[in-house]
This record gives C-alpha cells, sequence and structure tokens, in this order.
C-alpha cells in the first residue's frame, strides 16, 4: 500500500514542479475586482492627530485626511472573539475529540490537542504571522513581522494597525496576530484527529512544526493575503494591489473564514496520516465505539458556541458582515444537526447523539468559507446539504478509501469544506442573496457576478489546497518517519498511549 501511495505522490510532486510556474505567472494578469479576504496590517502613521487646516484670508487650504483610528467596538469584538477560538479548541475539540476515542487513549488526545495549541501559538509569533501575512510573492510572505517586530515603534510610541475590509476602518495589530494565531493552531489540532490512538507524542509534534511550515502558511497566504483597501483609488491602484497578494486571492476565490485554509487542509494532512501510518490494531475486528458521548456533546456544544467568533470575528468589524456571519452560522448549524439526524433516522432506524453533534460540526465546517458571502437562503442550503453529504462521507466514503481515519476528519471537515466551499460560488450571488463581488473603486458592490466563474475559481482553490496539503503531508510524514518513527510499538498501543506514552490515567476507580 505504501508502494502505491509512493508512487502516486511522486506523481503529485512532480505535477506540483510543473504548477510552480503558475503563481509567478499570476501577478502579470490580477483580476479586476477583488473579493473580501483576510487582510495584511498595514502601519500606523506617527501619529493620530488630525492636522489642522492652514487658513488665509482668501484661501483655505483642505484638512489633512485623518489618520485611521481603531473603533473600541471593533476593536473589543477582536478581543471577544479571539476567546471565542480559543474556547473552541481548548476545551471544545479537546473533549469533542477525547469522548470519541477509548477510554485508554482519552489523556493522549487532550495532550495533544492542548500541547499542539501551545506549539503553533509559539510558533506564529517567532515567524508563522510574517510568513503568512506579510508581502513577498504570490505564494509566500517574508520575515518583515518576525518575533511580531515592527508592529511597535518605541522611537515613535506608536503600535501598528491592521487593515480590515472597509476604507479607513482599522484594528490593532496585536489583536489581529492573535486572532489569526488562533486559526492556524486549530487547523493544526484538527488534525491529530485522524491518527488518534497510535501516533508517537514526538511524532506529532514534529510533523506539525514541518507541516504547519510548509502546508498552512503557504495556503493561508495564497488565499487571505492581500494589501487591504485602503490604497484602492482606481483601476491602476486596484491592480497595483491586487498584484501583491497571494495567488489564489488574486484569482478572487472566496474563502471568508478558512474553508480552504482550514478545513479541506487539515483533512487532506490528516488523512495522509492515517493512510501512511495504518490501521488501528484491532480495527474492523474489535469494538471501538467512543468511550463518553457526554464529553464530545459537550466539545461539540463548545465547538458550536467559540465558531461564531471564528466566522462572525472574520469580518474583522463589528458591523453588519459580522451579523450575517453570525446568523448564518447559527442557521446552517441547526440544518445539518437536522438533517444528518434525518438521514441516521432513516438508514440505521433509530437518531443518536453522537450524530447530532457530528452534524452540528458538519454544518458548522460547511459554513465556514460562506458565512460573511451568503444570504439566509444560501446558509439554510449548505447547512442542509452538508448533514446529509458528510453522513455519507463518514460511512460509504470511509469504506470506500479503505482508511482507518479514527475521528472522521476527513468525512466531515474535508467533505464539509469542500461543500462549502463550491457552494459558496453559487449562493454568493446577489440574486440568491448572496454579497457578490465587491468593487473598491466604486466602493460598492459589483453588478457582475457569475455563477459559473466563481464556482470554477472556488474549485481552483480546492484543487490547490488538496494538492498543496496532501504532497506537503506526505513528505513530512516520511521525514517524521525517517527521524523518529510513527507509529507507537504494538504492546503499547494496546495497553494505550494514556499510560505509555505519558505515564497517567483519565479516570481512575
Amino acid at each position: 500500500m505504501n508502494k502505491t501511495i509512493t508512487k502516486w505522490m511522486a506523481g503529485l510532486v512532480v505535477l506540483c514542479a510543473i504548477g510552480g510556474v503558475l503563481p509567478a505567472s499570476a501577478q502579470d494578469a490580477p483580476k479586476a475586482d477583488t473579493t473580501a479576504a483576510i487582510v495584511t496590517p498595514v502601519e500606523a502613521p506617527a501619529t493620530a492627530a488630525v492636522t489642522p487646516a492652514v487658513t488665509t484670508a482668501s484661501v483655505a487650504a483642505p484638512a489633512a485626511a485623518p489618520a485611521p483610528v481603531p473603533h473600541k467596538g471593533d476593536t473589543a469584538w477582536m478581543f471577544i472573539a479571539t476567546v471565542l477560538v480559543i474556547l473552541m479548541t481548548i476545551p471544545g475539540l479537546a473533549l469533542f475529540y477525547g469522548g470519541l476515542v477509548r477510554t485508554k487513549n482519552m489523556l493522549s488526545v487532550l495532550m495533544q490537542v492542548f500541547v499542539v495549541f501551545a506549539l503553533i501559538i509559539v510558533l506564529w509569533c517567532i515567524y508563522g504571522y510574517s510568513v503568512a501575512f506579510t508581502p513577498g510573492n504570490a505564494v509566500i510572505g517574508g520575515f518583515d513581522r518576525a518575533l511580531l517586530m515592527g508592529i511597535w515603534d518605541p522611537e515613535k510610541g506608536v503600535f501598528a494597525y491592521a487593515a480590515t475590509f472597509s476604507k479607513g476602518v482599522v484594528i490593532p495589530e496585536f489583536i489581529y496576530v492573535a486572532f489569526q494565531g488562533t486559526f492556524a493552531a486549530i487547523t493544526c489540532c484538527l488534525i491529530v484527529g485522524a491518527f488518534a490512538e497510535r501516533i508517537k507524542f514526538a511524532a506529532v509534534l514534529a510533523f506539525m512544526v514541518l507541516w504547519f511550515t510548509f502546508g498552512y502558511l503557504p495556503i493561508a497566504h495564497m488565499v487571505w493575503f492581500w494589501t487591504g483597501p485602503d490604497a484602492i483609488t482606481d483601476a491602476a491602484t486596484l491592480a497595483t494591489e491586487t498584484a501583491k497578494a497571494g495567488w489564489l486571492f488574486q484569482k478572487g476565490a472566496l474563502d471568508f473564514a478558512g474553508g480552504t485554509v482550514v478545513h479541506i487542509n487539515a483533512a487532506v494532512a490528516g488523512l495522509m496520516g492515517a493512510i501512511l501510518i495504518g490501521k488501528r490494531v484491532g480495527y474492523g475486528r474489535e469494538a471501538m465505539a467512543p468511550h463518553s458521548l457526554t464529553m464530545t456533546m459537550i466539545g461539540a456544544s463548545l465547538l458550536w458556541v467559540g465558531w461564531f467568533g471564528f466566522n462572525a470575528g472574520s469580518a474583522l468589524e463589528a458591523g453588519d458582515i459580522a451579523a450575517l456571519a453570525f446568523i448564518n452560522t447559527l442557521l446552517a448549524t441547526a440544518c445539518a444537526t437536522l438533517s444528518w439526524v434525518l438521514g441516521e433516522w432513516l438508514t440505521k432506524g433509530k437518531p443518536s447523539m453522537l450524530g447530532a453533534a457530528s452534524g452540528a460540526v458538519a454544518g458548522l465546517v460547511a459554513i465556514t468559507p460562506a458565512a460573511g458571502f451568503v444570504g439566509p437562503l444560501g446558509g439554510l442550503v449548505i447547512g442542509l446539504l452538508a448533514g446529509i453529504i458528510c453522513l455519507w462521507g463518514v460511512n460509504g466514503l470511509k469504506r470506500l478509501i479503505g482508511a482507518d481515519d479514527s475521528l472522521d476528519v476527513f468525512g466531515v471537515h474535508g467533505l464539509g469544506g469542500i461543500v462549502g466551499a463550491l457552494l459558496t460560488g453559487v449562493f454568493a450571488a446577489p440574486k440568491l442573496g448572496g454579497q457578490g463581488i465587491f468593487d473598491y473603486v466604486a466602493n460598492k458592490a459589483s453588478a457582475d457576478y457569475s455563477i459559473g466563474g466563481q464556482v470554477l475559481t472556488q474549485l481552483t482553490a480546492v484543487g490547490t489546497t488538496i494538492l498543496w496539503s496532501a504532497v506537503v503531508s506526505f513528505i513530512a510524514y516520511k521525514l517524521v518517519d525517517l527521524v523518529i518513527g510513527l507509529r507507537v510499538p504494538e504492546e503499547e498501543e494496546r495497553e494505550g498511549l494514556d499510560i505509555t506514552s505519558h505515564g497517567e490515567s483519565a479516570y481512575h476507580s
């Protein structure tokens, strides 16, 4: 099996190398219309004071434009949103995953999520933020913000601001750093569910360093990086600023809060790990039922609550688009819960708590790329379809693939992310209640929107993410396997990773 995968992945590497010329050439012909996505920081001016007008008896010189100052309401909302994303990871995701494994592996999963979160936050502040969200080329940024240098200027006594999606509206760059850092951290934490119960703890950490650096950061830069709207005044400046953006952003890919960057990216990495590491001992022959659906339900509930920060926070402002993302997150998740439960009820005869929790997560995943772009009708349809499609993903598709994706990372996050990303192209259309494409030259929504063209762009983003993550993941797993080894010995796996890897147990009689 591994030989076959090796040959197949070698072919993908060649294709990736051939396609490497695309990002460079994309800068030569930027799209005329850009779309909202996560933005890059802009330096604060040396002073926030308004320069007074100089007047004479006959002529009054126009006043200088006031420097942008963060609104305290927007800033407060970003603090709340960031805390909510931390909540959805620790303890939300940790408890969701922990309840799904067997008792003997409960602490190992909690440990992996907790420590991976901490590891990625440190790496994010050292170099990750800079590489993802500063100018470089169409694939990767630079090191201007390494160690977060330059955000505070002690000589001038000023902080730097981050642009939002509205001209003249900014937020403190430090809270933008923190907010985006939580996205990077939860993306890496999602991966551990695919190979739970059989991987070495050291291998998890080593893989995460490699994948975060070469997998997450380039995709985040390609999809989300741009210089913000403030410099755009006409077609020429639009072209200039667009040419500085990430490759997929230049193409007009829509990803409001991480369908490609977070969910598809993580799911492909997880699936690759499940295949390369191999199935758990006794998989398909021994019972491997979740040990605590109570924990899983609590985790799913915390995920739902925290996801409002994840999606609505991605508006970067406490305004209309944040409210739209909020209602879509509420509605789509509820719809997906109901459609999964109904589908399970019809096919298996009984609705389950596990199905309800899984359906909720599927809805959260699917609405993520669409949250601020589609109207409530789009949110409703995306949620209903996500529940049914992801139900098939964790049953039918999983059997077709034949991999032991322990906690169904690909079936829920991968398939849900793909569904959401593609349907964003459909329901972002203004005639279907969506926001369409914003024209920053005219400062209003563009009259031009092609559903077919946007879906094709979305498909390009999905395909790029799958290919990139698969290649990087394969190489990273192989390197870790050579140096550390990926899997624990069989006897340790049978005893459980809580005792053998961490020397403690989740429960005592």
